[in-house]
């Protein structure tokens, strides 16, 4: 019996009593775990306050460590982006794919055996540096970029948009440390599949630095950390939000049908995760283009409709960065917002992506730290500031006051005192240009929750292998685990959990960069041996 017939048979059997477990104790369970995702979120994102304003010291460190990463290397988010494309296009693909001389450090050894197929070093890894990128990529652009820029600029106004724009710049340099070092401590197996991420460089990194003990019990808290935030934050939350705007879209009503299309979402994810990354890679490429290329489209035929306004958006965002209205809590108000948004939206030193870009085809792990950079200016520099100009434009009319926030229920007070999320105030602010845009918005939230849920599932399924084995009993267990929260995440009002599991997707960025500044001198290395290789050194 093949593993997709087995896998069916489990999830066939395993998803009727969780449809009742979702139906029934879906309140219980989130009255029950309310104040612990509330500690949590207090302990990780809010320990410490500086007057009225809560400093969210993971952004904190987050921005000091880009910042010196940027400055350690020569400012390389804007030095090698050149570069970044040229590697994306495949220009150094035969360089860095070479053969080497055989020698016992490249022999492949399994038990103590040399195996009969010696593989050359630059076949390791199973993607593209294209597809690596995209798989990436999916699991940052997501509803951040629709529902939170919304929150963002409705809360910081306009000049939360400079200071999103200039952490997602400086964010650059943590992803290329991070996945420089993806790919240096990744393991292959016999196979050839890659086993990578923080899990790997924390422990095996730490090791050659003399830290042993340091680098496990990091390893360890980041790989429970990781899949936890995948099955929270990374997939149920996904499927609550993509379940809820299509049955509002299409005026459904009733728990049945929210079910009807968890099942239906978790069957598709479920034929995309099984093949593995190489599967998940192959989605990726095709659907990131596209729904970014729709979402991207959409903003600049709104834009070039109001472009008389441009250039005042432009203004209101450089004035407001500097000197914002007292409604908007002065200037570290406005500063907070826009880094936190960044922060939260391309997760850049939180360590998820190199997970994904670890899988690279390459013998040269600078290669895809060099690809990795172009991440954070993809989802944070694009399309979070499209976003955040067409919601300056919208609200040119005054449809909402800045700062007019519900901060209890997160929502936004617009100017006749109703309450919108941050999807509705997109969607109508898209709408007052595009009357057809919702349907639109409808679709793109489905594709960025389907790719986030295929994208995390992959980083979930990578730290549960380092906790619990790589054996295919492991690899079933998560998968089939993963397909169940689909259902529960579409079923139920798990608002609590996933307020928790969103917190423990900040929380990687502790041991990770922890890591990242141990092991930052590896990166120049590989560096200047990648630049050497290619004649750019």
């Amino acid at each position: 019996m093949s593993m997709k017939t087995r896998l069916s048979l489990i999830l066939i059997t395993l998803f009727l009593p969780l449809f009742s477990f979702a139906q029934g104790l879906d309140e219980k369970i989130n009255d029950a775990f309310a104040p612990i995702a509330d500690a949590w979120e207090s302990f990780v994102l809010y320990p410490i306050s500086i007057g009225e304003h809560k400093l969210p010291i993971v952004v904190l460190l987050l921005v000091i460590g880009a910042t010196f990463f940027t400055v350690t290397f020569g400012f390389v988010n804007i030095r090698k982006f050149p570069l970044a494309i040229n590697v994306v296009r495949g220009k150094y693909d035969d360089i860095e794919q070479g053969a080497e001389p055989v020698t016992t450090d490249n022999l492949n050894v399994v038990d103590g055996d040399i195996v009969d197929t010696i593989r050359k070093e630059g076949e390791e890894g199973e993607v593209s540096h294209f597809q690596a990128l995209a798989t990436a990529v999916s699991g940052t652009v997501g509803l951040g970029n629709i529902a939170g820029v919304a929150v963002a600029i409705a809360v910081g106004g306009p000049g939360a948009t400079f200071w999103m724009i200039v952490c997602g710049l400086i964010g650059m340099s943590s992803k290329f440390v991070e996945c420089t070092l993806g790919v240096k401590y990744r393991d292959v197996d016999a196979n050839g599949t890659v086993y990578g991420g923080p899990m790997y460089y924390l422990s095996k990194g730490l090791k050659e630095r003399g830290f042993t003990s340091l680098g496990k019990a990091l390893a360890v808290t980041f790989a429970v950390l990781c899949v936890g935030a995948s099955l929270g934050g990374g997939n149920a939350f996904q499927s609550n939000q993509a379940t809820v705007q299509l049955v509002s879209l299409l005026g459904l009503s009733g728990g049945a049908i929210k079910t009807l299309i968890g099942f239906i979402m978790a069957g598709i994810v479920g034929l995309v995760i099984i093949g593995g990354i190489k599967s998940i890679a192959k989605v990726t490429e095709k659907i990131v283009p596209f729904m970014a290329g729709i979402y991207v489209i959409a903003c600049l035929i709104i834009i070039f409709m109001n472009i008389g306004f441009v250039d005042d958006a432009i203004g209101m965002i450089f004035k407001g960065a500097f000197s914002p209205a007292a409604g908007f809590g002065g200037l570290l108000g406005v500063l907070i917002v826009g880094f936190q948004r960044a922060a939260f939206s391309n997760e850049a030193g939180a360590g998820s992506a190199a997970i994904a870009h670890s899988a690279v085809r390459t013998k040269y792990p600078a290669s895809e730290g060099i690809v990795a950079l172009l991440e954070p200016f993809i989802d944070t520099v694009v399309i979070c500031t499209m976003t955040a100009i067409v919601i300056i434009m919208f609200n040119s009319d005054g449809a909402f006051t800045y700062g007019n926030l519900d901060a209890a229920n997160n929502v936004i007070m617009n100017a006749t005192g109703e309450t919108l999320g941050g999807v509705d105030l997109t969607s109508r602010a898209f709408g007052s240009a595009l009357p057809w845009f919702p349907v639109i918005l409808t679709i793109a939230i489905i594709l960025f929750a389907f790719s986030t849920m295929i994208s995390w599932s992959y980083y979930g399924m990578q730290s549960w292998k380092f906790l619990f084995g790589k054996g295919k009993r492991a690899d079933i267990a998560f998968k089939v685990l993963f397909l169940a929260f689909i259902v529960i995440g579409a079923a139920a009002k798990l608002d609590a959990v996933i307020k928790f599991s969103d917190a423990m997707i900040l929380a990687l960025v502790f041991p990770n960069m922890i890591g990242l500044f141990f092991l930052f001198p590896k990166v120049k290395e590989e560096l200047a041996k990648y630049l050497k290789a290619i004649g750019k050194g």
